[in-house]
C-alpha cells in the first residue's frame, strides 16, 4: 500500500530530488570546467547560475521550512506533544542555530503520517 503524503512531505520530496539533481550536474559542470580553466570565485558564481543550482537550493529551503511549520503545528494534536511540550518548543526554536537539529526535524516530519 502506497505511503500518504502531505502536500508538505511532498513539495519537499520534489524540492530536494531537483536539488540532487542540480548538484549532480553542477559537479560534472565542475570537472569538465576545471580541465581547461582555474575555477574561480567568478567562474564557480557563473556555474552555479548556469545549471539552476542556486534555483534549486533556494527552492529546497523554502520547502524545507514549509515542511518543518507543517510539522510543527500538527505534532500538537499528539499526547507526546502535550506531554513534552517544553523541549519540544525549545527544538523547534533553536532549529536555525543548528544544522543538524534543522536535519533531524526534517527527518522526524517526514515520518509523519
Amino acid at each position: 500500500m502506497k505511503s500518504i503524503y502531505s502536500k508538505a512531505q511532498m513539495d519537499y520530496m520534489k524540492a530536494k530530488t531537483v536539488f540532487e539533481n542540480r548538484a549532480s550536474v553542477m559537479e560534472k559542470k565542475i570537472e569538465s570546467t576545471r580541465k581547461t580553466t582555474e575555477i574561480t570565485q567568478q567562474v564557480m558564481e557563473g556555474l552555479v547560475l548556469e545549471t539552476g543550482f542556486h534555483d534549486a537550493y533556494n527552492d529546497m529551503v523554502l520547502a524545507e521550512n514549509a515542511l518543518i511549520e507543517w510539522s510543527h503545528s500538527t505534532i500538537k494534536h499528539e499526547k507526546t506533544y502535550r506531554e513534552n511540550k517544553h523541549p519540544i518548543e525549545d527544538m523547534y526554536e533553536n532549529l536555525n542555530g543548528s544544522p543538524e537539529m534543522r536535519a533531524q526535524i526534517i527527518q522526524l516530519a517526514m515520518k509523519i503520517r
